[in-house]
């Protein structure tokens, strides 16, 4: 599989368990160990450990074992290591503190859109009709 398509991939995946602000850095003319990070938040450690597992689970279903993981004791940044594409789970403010994106600024960022997100109709606004009586004198 190709590690563009693999990174896809898990973006599907993230976003099946509600993760989100996915970012695929491509680091390919930047870095020599991997060629993408894939970047997401989630609100609670429940929630990162479901996306990491989710991500694990059905990778591992499909015949790919990570290289490495780390991370699940504190669930704060869970990092998982498919060697071609790096997975960075992240709890909301830790995403922030650490701001993987700005340290590697030099790589081109693609941002993934939810599709469920995509396929939402906006909701029209209903306009309420006041109706008054005229009050007798």
């Amino acid at each position: 599989m190709e590690s563009i398509t693999l990174a896809n991939n898990i973006a599907e995946l993230i976003f099946n368990k509600k993760g989100y602000g996915v970012k695929i850095l491509d680091l390919k003319e930047v870095a020599t160990f991997t060629d993408y990070f894939v970047i997401c938040s989630a609100d609670s450690d429940t929630q990162v450990k479901a996306i990491a597992d989710e991500i694990d689970k059905s990778l591992r279903d499909s015949g790919l074992r990570s290289w490495h993981k780390e991370g699940y004791r504190a669930l704060n940044w869970v990092l998982i290591d498919y060697v071609d594409v790096v997975v960075h789970v992240f709890k909301k403010d830790m995403r922030e503190f650490y701001n993987l994106e700005k340290l590697w600024g030099d790589a081109p960022v693609i941002e993934v859109e939810d599709p469920a997100l995509k396929k939402a109709e906006p909701v029209k606004e209903k306009k309420t009709v006041r109706k008054t009586r005229a009050v007798k004198k």
